[in-house]
């Protein structure tokens, strides 16, 4: 029978140097963070405006008073970021094939995804919301609704589905030619070489960007307020210019901020994971 491993005195000693190598990094790291964060709040809090800024943006009284208006007005933006979300997805990846295609006979789809990507890439996203929110409902079309928040819906999707399809392009051009060369020798199709080759892993390579988009989808669901959807941002301005403060936009900025958060750390969380798999398969 073999006897248990015992760590050597240099062993032991090693590892005391460590812990305390340890203890002294998160010991600075504190004291630093607090100092600085300090610095920060003092350089505020003593600053001669900073009473009338309290007043206007951090009053507790109107933060109550426009509570109700801003949750529901920012149900408003969830809804629209839920509903956009996966329709960007489809339609960028649509896009992004289309842009990939070889074939001859494809060229002229090419020609509309690369168009398409161009043009909606190059406009303003807070300028495609209010032409299409104000200028679709004028022509009076049959059969798709008319309400501003639909059109806005659909500048966002047309707007965020160029940015995506850019995204799932790069994926898809990242990988190694070899790849499709062996699909090809096993008598895949082009089409079942896109769907079970480059497809899945060009996906999975692109979803720490795709979850930044996605953040970014989140805050600017807010740009329909220019179009005079009653949504967070508006509901917060209404208060606003009637009560003449602007701690309700303080509290559509939390809004905001605890729905991006979480989705933030979760795309640091994914990025670190595809990292460490990544170092572990090079090994």
């Amino acid at each position: 029978m073999t006897e248990a491993w015992v760590p050597s005195r240099r062993e032991l000693d090693r590892r005391d140097v460590r812990r305390r190598q340890r203890l002294v990094s998160v010991l600075v790291a504190t004291i630093t963070t607090l100092v600085v964060f300090g610095l920060a709040a003092a350089v505020v809090l003593s600053s001669p405006g900073w009473p009338t800024v309290r007043e206007t943006f951090f009053d507790w009284h109107h933060a109550k008073e426009s509570f109700p208006s801003v949750r529901d007005g920012f149900w408003i933006n969830v809804k629209l970021f839920l509903i956009c979300e996966p329709i960007i997805l489809v339609l960028a990846l649509g896009v992004a094939l289309a842009r990939s295609a070889r074939s001859a006979w494809l060229v002229p789809v090419r020609l509309v995804a690369a168009f398409y990507t161009d043009v909606f890439r190059g406009i303003p996203t807070i300028l495609l919301v209010v032409l299409l929110a104000f200028g679709m409902p004028a022509l009076g079309l049959q059969g798709v609704p008319n309400s501003a928040l639909f059109w806005a819906g659909v500048a966002l999707v047309l707007s965020y589905g160029a940015y995506v399809a850019e995204v799932f392009r790069s994926g898809i051009d990242s990988i190694h030619p070899s790849q499709v060369a062996s699909a090809e020798a096993l008598a895949l199709s082009r089409s079942q070489t896109l769907r079970f080759v480059v497809v899945p892993q060009a996906v999975r390579r692109v979803l720490p960007p795709l979850l930044n988009d996605f953040v970014s989808l989140q805050k600017d669901t807010a740009l329909v307020a220019a179009a005079g959807i009653f949504d967070a941002v508006f509901a917060a301005r209404d208060y606003g210019n009637y009560n003449f403060n602007y701690t309700p936009l303080v509290v559509v900025a939390c809004f905001f901020i605890v729905m991006t958060v979480p989705l933030a750390r979760f795309t640091d969380w994914l990025q670190r994971r595809l990292a460490e798999r990544e170092r572990a398969g090079a090994r």
